[in-house]
């Protein structure tokens, strides 16, 4: 069994905090990712839309970010077990990537939206 299975919440927190920090540390598109995110509750605390468009948007962020890591996590495990170049290991890393680009293109269209729905208001 897992050492990390069934610790307390306070250490559960502390590891997926470990792997946030590697994730930011050891990617560029997840800085890349969470800058654009601080920049958006900027544009947000400026333009302070209806609490629904925060709630949207910080899904959707999350949703991007989450996908970052799922995807380093991904990689990292798949280059750990089987390090040589495959054409069915390009096909699951390039899956991946894809569902990171869904997800992003997503966020994309609730900013789109945003931004719509603000400049309605002007």
């Amino acid at each position: 069994m897992s050492e990390q299975k069934n610790q307390p919440l306070l250490a559960r927190v502390r590891c997926a905090w470990w792997g946030l920090r590697y994730g930011l540390r050891s990617e560029h598109s997840l800085k890349f990712q969470v800058t654009v995110f601080v920049l958006l509750i900027g544009v947000l605390l400026i333009l302070r839309p209806e609490p629904l468009w925060w709630a949207l948007v910080l899904l959707a962020s999350a949703g991007v970010l989450a996908a970052e890591l799922f995807n380093t996590a991904l990689e990292h495990l798949i280059d750990h077990l089987h390090p040589a170049i495959h054409a069915q290991i390009r096909i699951i890393k390039d899956c991946a990537a894809a569902a990171v680009l869904v997800m992003t293109l997503g966020a994309i269209g609730v900013g789109v939206a945003l931004a719509v729905h603000l400049l309605r208001r002007l």
